[in-house]
């Protein structure tokens, strides 16, 4: 059993799928990273500056010889005080982009046609962990969804 969530910092949280050993390095680089910035400007990083931070490490492990590039897609969900609420998934070559709703890891496809059929614009939060329910349980592999196998997490902001 492997975590495949993580507390990047108090704005930011990420989901990861692929190798867990890489994903370990790239996390504990990100923490740094965000409390870096953190203590150098007195204000939390903003979640595109953080994953694209980390993107460049990704890219430059596909770049030379000698280096095995990090098999591990991230999706990042953060709140800063420029964009609000975001959703950036990095995949291993280190490619980034913004979303909506999207899925990675394993029948990622099956589960990104779920969401453009069913994701609305106005969707609550309850109406979004239904859908990522929903999601989950038409696309992951075992037959019946429990606890052992489904985690979720919600990212909100204390006024």
């Amino acid at each position: 059993q492997s975590e495949k969530m993580y507390k990047i910092d108090t704005n930011v949280a990420c989901s990861v799928a692929g190798i867990t050993a890489d994903a370990n390095i790239l996390i504990d680089f990100t923490r740094v990273a965000a409390q870096r910035y953190l203590y150098a400007y007195q204000e939390p990083m903003p979640i595109e500056q953080l994953v694209q931070r980390v993107c460049n490490i990704k890219q430059g492990y596909t770049q030379y010889g000698g280096l095995r590039p990090f098999g591990v897609s991230f999706l990042y969900a953060g709140w800063d005080k420029h964009y609000g609420f975001q959703l950036y998934q990095s995949d291993p070559s280190g490619n980034y982009g913004g979303w909506k709703a999207t899925a990675i890891g394993a029948n990622n496809q099956a589960a990104q046609s779920l969401l453009k059929q069913d994701y609305e614009e106005d969707i609550t939060v309850d109406k979004a962990l239904e859908l990522s329910v929903k999601v989950m349980s038409k696309t992951m592999d075992s037959t019946t969804l429990s606890a052992e196998k489904l985690e979720l997490a919600t990212l909100t902001r204390d006024e």
